[in-house]
């Protein structure tokens, strides 16, 4: 066993960085990939032939990337050891027809993705980032980080129900940003603001993948800064951690006994049914590639599949203070108190006990202490990548995560040490 590793600030300082500089998963995956190619990685394009050269290599698709590392030896049916994860976070989407407003207001078009905790996005200042289609087929990444929109909540004087009955949003009336004044609403014009924030000439844009994110950055909370708060942790927390873990056990100079993988995907926050999503073909093709670009058959890949193992990373619930008696009375998991493995019998979470003996294993090599959570009874509970990735690929598949608090909010709540000690525990497991 390790020495249970000391609390380095400056990877926390990192995942802050990332969290602000990737408002999107279009901004996540680039910003991953650049983080991949200083340890060496490189892109391979899934429209090219493959060789089964040595090294790391990535996989770009929309939202979403693969990436893994070939060590020295790795015959074509060595098993794969794969972190998932997620890069999509519940917000506020731009819609085809972006331009609205009413009574003097210019307002944006927006549909909700995914669940959001909706009053979190009220009376907050909105960037608007994502991913632009350009003529000539090409993509550009936008990025609006400064106030750009808002959505006001309604007065109390107006309402004053509000106080005894709680607020009660409609989604399609109540949650429409506001970002100017102006009665000539015209069909075009937040396009062609971005066209010229960008420096492109009128009429390049024909299609846009387009989301609001909080401008506020991440930040330390607390006396001793043992907090952090911040956008998207829910799940970029997780492919920063992986991230982190995939590069420092490539550049280890120690080759490891599977193959070490990360897969990021898109959408999960509304099914993960897509070409990007964790339930698409994405992952199963690249896998399959690895092992036929290193000269193997379909017994190799068999036999590959077979002995990989996943660890479904994404964040789970840390005991709220205030509502304790929303969470099982014997699984209270603290924050900065190491990873959660996350179980529940119906399968919504794909750990079971062998699994759990994989996970422990890791966390024992790198000396994190790891607690395990469990639902209420009364709360069923979420679900993640995990039983899609157990039953499309067929490949073992433990859930684990950090504790937060305010899941799915605008703005979400974290130990400072956590994220750091998920890294750790996931690059012990990459290794093998």
């Amino acid at each position: 066993m390790r020495t249970p590793p000391r609390f380095d600030r400056g990877h926390t300082d990192d995942l802050m960085t990332y969290l602000a500089a990737s408002p999107s998963p279009y901004h996540a995956v680039a910003n991953t990939a650049e983080r991949l190619e200083k340890a060496g990685f490189r892109q391979v394009s899934e429209t090219d032939a493959w060789d089964g050269s040595l090294g790391g290599k990535y996989v770009l698709r929309g939202g979403a990337i693969i990436a893994w590392y070939v060590p020295e030896g790795a015959e074509p049916h060595t098993p794969f050891r794969i972190v998932g994860a997620h890069t999509d976070s519940p917000n506020l989407r731009v819609k085809p027809r972006p331009d609205s407003g009413a009574h003097g207001w210019r307002q944006v078009a927006v549909e909700i993705y995914g669940g959001p905790l909706l009053n979190s996005w009220l009376d907050r200042d909105l960037g608007l980032a994502g991913r632009l289609s350009l003529r000539d087929g090409t993509h550009r990444l936008v990025n609006i980080d400064r106030p750009l929109l808002r959505v006001p909540q309604l007065a109390i004087h107006l309402d004053r129900s509000v106080s005894s009955e709680g607020l009660k949003l409609d989604k399609q009336r109540h949650l429409q940003p506001v970002w100017g004044l102006g009665d000539d609403v015209r069909d075009g014009d937040l396009i062609a603001f971005l066209e010229q924030e960008l420096g492109l000439p009128s009429g390049e844009v024909t299609g846009w993948d387009l989301m609001t994110h909080s401008v506020e950055p991440p930040a330390y909370l607390g006396r001793d800064k043992e907090l952090l708060a911040g956008p998207r942790m829910d799940n970029l927390l997780s492919v920063h951690a992986a991230t982190a873990a995939l590069a420092a056990v490539a550049t280890s100079g120690d080759g490891p006994s599977y193959i070490p993988v990360l897969a990021a995907f898109d959408h999960e926050e509304n099914g993960s049914q897509s070409d990007t999503g964790a339930d698409g073909p994405l992952l199963g093709g690249v896998l399959e590639r690895s092992v036929f670009a290193r000269g193997g058959s379909y017994e190799d890949r068999a036999r590959a599949f077979a002995g990989t193992i996943c660890l479904s990373s994404d964040t789970g619930h840390a005991v709220h203070p205030n509502y304790a008696e929303r969470h099982d009375p014997t699984h209270h998991p603290r924050a900065d108190a190491g990873p959660l493995l996350k179980v529940n019998v119906n399968n919504r979470y794909a750990t079971d006990g062998s699994g759990r003996a994989v996970f422990a294993a890791a966390c024992e090599k790198s000396g994190v202490p790891f607690q395990t959570f469990v639902s209420n009874n009364s709360m069923p509970c979420g679900t993640t990548i995990g039983p899609i990735t157990a039953a499309r690929h067929g490949i073992q598949t433990v859930d684990i995560g950090v504790a937060i608090l305010s899941m799915h909010s605008a703005r979400e709540l974290c130990g400072a040490k956590d994220p750091y000690l998920l890294a750790n525990a996931l690059a012990a497991f990459l290794e093998g």
